[in-house]
């Protein structure tokens, strides 16, 4: 009886009937209790059917999710989630969903995996061990631990999304399904912005997503790729891909000139594009470089336009001043750490001085997210997670020098410049993997679109050598 329903799912007529008999049970219950909550439950169910039919457009979707729904849900904590966070596993259970009707349940292989998941898995006997050995003197609400789990669904959702974009994009008609996807959406918005300003975008229609760092760096590497290293790329792409940058250059350094992380984000992936697309300019650009510093111009210049010493005695030194309490704090574990979202409680404990400010209850942010997943995961976390980047550099230069032009060449080299990018501003205070109680569930509608992206690379390596539909 089992395997005669198997064929049957496996043929498609399981999951038909499944879809059938829900679809009726939902209009009764639609009937029965008719409100606006019910109308978004229908329509969420209609989505969940298309996306069983073609679960890409979940990727897609979760694009314009976290670019444009700008929907709070308070939890009864200092977290508040949003859509991105629910859409994830949606489009998960529809991937695997898909995959009963498919002749294979096949599972992407990547050199990635490894170091992600034990990075994910320490996140976890982080949390315990922190709660284990947790400072009794050292004050916590009885809801904490659902705040810990807050700040691991966040490593955990980031993994996930990696995962299945790796998963499915199975050639390049879908890959570039994606990239014009969010090229179209991203490309638009940041364009307009450029009139009307991203803040108040914000306000209006979007989601805090469009004034983080990771955005206007994920836009950046994809359209300038596209640019340098796709000479196919049409004519009303190539202008959507122009107008882009363009609003991403406004935006980096004249309308959010004193956010430092996005001009500085925004020029690495300047310069590693630069880098790779004019290989004959790289000991002239070099040289030049090196005698702009030893002049001091480009120091000075460089200084100037981050704002100097006002700048510092406003953030940068207070700064240090964070990222050395938090340090203090987990050196009483540094080798698995606090626990995820833990070292807020124990920062909390002395009063910060700094300059003349005193600070009685300090809420602490570590200011640096490298600092931040020491904290949270130790040494051992913070190994692992360069050990899972490290293997996506590795793969982006494998495909770089694999694919020299067209549409692959101008993805991996974007990405290859967004990784440079992410690694730098991560010193900068934006969030790869933001902290739950800073820039917490509305960054993260940011972040995950760059670790969806960085996905995208697995996904290309594991294609087969003609599989170019």
């Amino acid at each position: 009886m089992i395997e005669v329903w198997h064929k049957k799912i496996r043929s498609g007529f399981g999951l038909q009937l499944i879809v059938i008999v829900g679809v009726l049970i939902g209009v009764v219950v639609f009937g029965m209790f008719a409100s606006s909550y019910m109308l978004f439950a229908v329509g969420a169910a209609i989505g969940g059917i298309f996306l069983l039919r073609q679960p890409l457009v979940g990727l897609i979707f979760l694009i314009l999710v976290a670019l444009l729904v700008p929907i709070e849900i308070d939890t009864g904590t200092e977290v508040s989630l949003n859509l991105t966070v629910f859409l994830i596993p949606v489009v998960l259970i529809a991937w695997i969903l898909s995959k009963l009707t498919a002749p294979h349940f096949r599972i992407v292989g990547s050199k990635t995996f490894l170091p992600l998941t034990l990075f994910l898995v320490m996140g976890l006997l982080s949390l315990m061990i922190g709660n284990i050995l947790w400072d009794p003197l050292v004050p916590k609400s009885s809801n904490f631990i659902l705040v810990q789990l807050a700040q691991w669904a966040i490593f955990a959702l980031s993994g996930l999304i990696f995962f299945l974009t790796a998963n499915m994009v199975g050639n390049e008609k879908k890959l570039r399904y994606l990239v014009l996807g969010f090229l179209a959406i991203a490309g638009l918005l940041a364009i307009v912005s450029m009139f009307v300003g991203a803040f108040t975008l914000v306000k209006s229609v979007t989601t805090v997503a469009l004034i983080r760092t990771p955005f206007w760096i994920l836009l950046s590497g994809i359209a300038g790729g596209q640019l340098l290293f796709n000479p196919r790329l049409n004519r009303p792409w190539r202008m959507v891909a122009l107008s882009s940058l363009l609003a991403v250059f406004v935006y980096a350094f004249f309308q959010q000139q004193e956010a430092v992380s996005n001009w500085v984000g925004v020029t690495t992936v300047v310069a590693v594009l630069s880098w790779l697309r004019w290989p004959r300019l790289r000991i002239p650009a070099l040289i030049f470089t090196m005698l702009l510093i030893l002049t001091g111009v480009l120091t000075q210049t460089l200084w100037n336009f981050g704002g100097g010493d006002s700048e510092w005695i406003t953030s940068g030194g207070s700064r240090i001043a964070l990222f050395t309490r938090v340090i203090d704090v987990t050196s009483s574990n540094p080798v698995t750490g606090l626990g995820p979202a833990s070292y807020r409680s124990y920062a909390a404990m002395v009063p910060l001085k700094y300059g003349k400010a005193y600070w009685v209850d300090p809420s602490i942010n570590s200011h640096n997210n490298y600092i931040d997943i020491f904290s949270q995961t130790g040494l051992i976390g913070l190994g692992l997670f360069l050990w899972f980047m490290g293997s996506v550099l590795l793969l982006a230069l494998r495909l770089a020098r694999r694919y020299k032009s067209g549409f692959v060449a101008g993805y991996a080299t974007g990405m290859l410049a967004a990784w440079f990018a992410i690694m730098v501003v991560m010193l900068l205070l934006d969030w790869f993997l933001p902290f739950v109680y800073n820039v917490g569930f509305p960054g993260f509608q940011a972040s995950v679109l760059v670790w969806l992206f960085f996905g995208g690379l697995v996904a290309i390596e594991s294609w087969p050598k003609d599989n170019d539909e």
